[in-house]
């Protein structure tokens, strides 16, 4: 594909993924202004859609209330002013999804850099334009921002999809030299980069499939308690639907939550505050619905969740362990090593980016910090997956030899050395055919100790005791004793189908009998 053509449609990538993600927050607060406020000033419309847009690509927002507001509610004029930074992840899931794509599909068109440099180019001009044209009174953040945020959102999986696209189809560049690196690496090491990145993509999915088994568990168990505060809020119709997606963006958010809870060091919900399978202490939280999936107590039983980053490791290490080529009989341990080690220092890396992009404030005071620690939850998370990865990676198992020669039947070889013979018939059959070059007497006329040995096979047992005796002594008669057999061999073959012929309707012989005579 033309090049200029691949930059036009990563561009339209780019274009699509930001207008979207701009759409789902402009349609409903739009019905919202409509339906439930009325006369309200349309202006404000737009920077509140791009607010909580940058919010979604981790851009800080300053939020300050009115003082009508405060006069009404009664707040705190301390807390008038407070950073919302707890990002609704399913803009930033969203984003990346549709980036990675447009970077695996401009590489397999075979311009990775092109298309990646367009649509990375194009999101951070329209990440720009957001954030120059949305300024507020109430509504404020930093202009770098909201322009470098977005931009990295979009361009990290981009060039993510792009080399992976390069790595399958090849680019006549950077990606097929490191490609000819591997090649020339050792036998038993040559997997071992490919392995590594397999392994921490499976443990990817499986941390994310853990998250959303503990979240889905938790809706099951807590359901009252969230419907509970979703009558306790005094909402309509439309309150109610605004309050539900909002929610339903944090989606992602929770099931990151979720992860570190079922690592063990769990999360906080405001300063001072624990949420882990050992115990939970927390206070007056905000009345999010979605929150009441928090236990207030927890039981012993919950530490038995540490089991499942184990469970994913070793699941890893079973995938893994199948694809190492064998080496004399065994799998060399030095890449085994490698490899686990590896995509357990790269899963612990994996945790202290989930738990910074799971973390932030939800509001003033106590509620500036939310979310796991990275440390903790790189810590856990490393160990617990290398516990799994040991398991099924490390440990020792038989050659693959030994599993072969084991499920053989008792029988087996008898079988296999009686097919051998038969193939040696048909061989000797073909080439006295014409179908074979050698030489037409190669069977007949072997060695001595060839006819000896295939006299012996087809006698019983009983008779190969005195094979020795029963041979003649060599002498003058030698030669007649071998042209007897010749002839005797030759009575006994069946008559050569006439199909085996040069396929003119004639055999190979034209008619004439094959056997030797003398």
């Amino acid at each position: 594909m033309h090049r200029l053509l691949v930059a036009l449609l990563a561009a339209l990538d780019a274009l699509l993924a930001a207008a979207v993600g701009l759409a789902v927050v402009l349609a409903p607060l739009a019905l919202l202004w409509v339906f439930a406020l009325g006369d309200a000033d349309w202006s404000a419309l737009w920077p509140a859609a791009a607010a909580v847009w940058h919010l979604g690509h981790f851009v800080p927002i300053t939020v300050t209330l009115p003082d009508t507001y405060l006069a009404a509610t009664g707040v705190d004029p301390a807390l008038a002013t407070f950073t919302l930074s707890l990002a609704p992840l399913a803009f930033a899931v969203f984003t990346g999804l549709f980036a990675a794509r447009s970077g695996k599909r401009a590489a397999e068109s075979g311009a990775a850099l092109t298309g990646w440099l367009s649509g990375s180019l194009v999101f951070t001009g329209l990440a720009a334009l957001v954030a120059v044209s949305s300024s507020a009174p109430l509504v404020s953040f930093e202009v770098w921002h909201a322009i470098l945020f977005p931009a990295l959102v979009f361009a990290l999986p981009a060039f993510v999809g792009a080399a992976t696209g390069a790595w399958r189809v090849g680019d006549d560049g950077p990606v097929d030299r490191l490609r000819g690196w591997r090649d020339r690496m050792p036998a038993s090491w040559a997997p071992v980069p490919t392995l590594i990145l397999q392994g921490i993509a499976v443990v990817a999915l499986g941390l994310m499939a853990v998250g959303g088994i503990v979240v889905a568990a938790g809706l099951l168990a807590r359901g009252q308690q969230i419907i509970g505060l979703f009558q306790a809020s005094n909402v309509d119709a439309i309150g109610a639907t605004v309050l539900a997606l909002g929610q339903l963006l944090y989606l992602p958010t929770l099931v990151l939550w979720a992860v570190s809870f079922a690592a063990g060091p769990g999360f906080a919900v405001g300063v001072g505050t624990a949420v882990t399978p050992a115990a939970t202490q927390v206070g007056a939280m905000p009345a999010i619905p979605v929150l009441g999936i928090i236990p207030e107590a927890t039981s012993p039983w919950l530490l038995m969740l540490a089991l499942l980053p184990v469970a994913v490791g070793a699941l890893t290490g079973w995938i893994l362990r199948s694809q190492f080529p064998e080496r004399d009989g065994h799998t060399p341990v030095g890449p085994r090593l490698t490899v686990a080690l590896s995509v357990a220092v790269l899963t612990g890396g994996a945790g202290a980016l989930i738990a910074v992009l799971s973390s932030g404030a939800i509001g003033p005071g106590r509620l500036a910090a939310t979310g796991p620690e990275p440390g903790p939850l790189a810590l856990a998370l490393g160990l617990e997956v290398l516990v799994g990865l040991g398991i099924l990676l490390l440990s020792p198992r038989p050659p693959r030899s030994r599993r072969g020669s084991a499920e053989i039947p008792s029988g087996s070889l008898t079988s296999e050395r009686e097919r051998e013979r038969e193939l040696d018939h048909d061989e000797a059959r073909m080439r006295w055919s014409g179908s074979a070059p050698a030489a037409p007497f190669a069977w007949a006329v072997g060695s001595a100790d060839d006819r000896a040995h295939i006299d012996a096979e087809d006698k019983p047992a009983g008779d190969r005791t005195h094979a020795a005796e029963a041979d003649p002594p060599a002498g003058p008669h030698a030669d007649d004793d071998v042209q007897a057999r010749i002839r005797e061999a030759w009575a006994r073959m069946e008559p050569l189908p006439r199909e085996w012929g040069d396929g003119s309707g004639s055999d190979a012989t034209d008619g004439r009998d094959p056997r030797p005579v003398d």
